[in-house]
């Protein structure tokens, strides 16, 4: 298999990018940052001794 050339790599990311970006906002208007952040702070808490 012959590597990438540059300007493919670059589009890939790119594309890569964008589509990450693209279900960060999906993700954020569902209210899913909210439950991620809640379930973040029980593990912290856990972690800790207090939850």
């Amino acid at each position: 298999m012959k590597p990438l050339a540059n300007s493919s790599r670059k589009a890939i990311q790119a594309v890569l990018l964008a589509t990450g970006i693209l279900f960060a906002g999906i993700g954020v208007m569902r209210g899913e940052a909210g439950i991620i952040l809640r379930k973040a702070v029980y593990i912290c808490l856990e972690c800790i001794g207090i939850g």
